[in-house]
């Protein structure tokens, strides 16, 4: 089973079904597009400044390599490792990038595969009623769970009350 989140525009509202259209459902689990393909995985998926740091951080990454003359294996296992990194937190940066450009994550689900998290996620958010807005509390309720302050303990004798 797979985590996957949702993710709509701020301004879609519970059991609307036009918001669903622009909706995003992203994995939460390794990438091996971007682990094989890397930045041309974040330009596929319009991460237009994830792709380019990807791009700078591989290119500089194998040129410090160059540059401090690394035994060719080593550079490969070390590039492996930068390539697993990658797989790993580009679907991070593909939610940090949605956030970023005004679509929240306001579900979570877990499936077998990506339609049937989609079908869940769709299902929970036009069964979803929009909510009332909360009342302001009042002066008594508010007084009433106030909690009444203690005696403290330890090295604070000016927080004690004098008895």
């Amino acid at each position: 089973m797979t985590t996957y989140t949702l993710h709509l525009p701020r301004d879609a509202r519970p059991g609307d079904p036009t918001a669903l259209e622009e909706s995003e459902l992203v994995k939460d689990a390794f990438s091996w597009g971007a682990f094989f393909f890397t930045f041309f995985w974040f330009f596929y998926h319009r991460l237009w400044l994830a792709g380019i740091g990807v791009l700078i951080v591989v290119f500089a990454f194998g040129g410090l390599l160059t540059l401090l003359d690394v035994h060719p294996l080593a550079g490969s296992v070390a590039q492996l490792l930068l390539q697993a990194l990658i797989g790993l937190e580009a679907n991070s940066l593909r939610r940090w990038t949605l956030a970023r450009n005004g679509m929240a994550m306001v579900d979570a689900v877990t499936a077998e595969d990506q339609d049937d998290a989609e079908a869940q996620a769709f299902a929970r958010r036009l069964e979803a009623r929009p909510s009332a807005p909360p009342r302001p509390a009042t002066v008594s309720a508010v007084l009433s769970t106030a909690r009444r302050p203690e005696p403290v303990i330890g090295l604070f004798p000016d927080a004690e009350r004098p008895r």
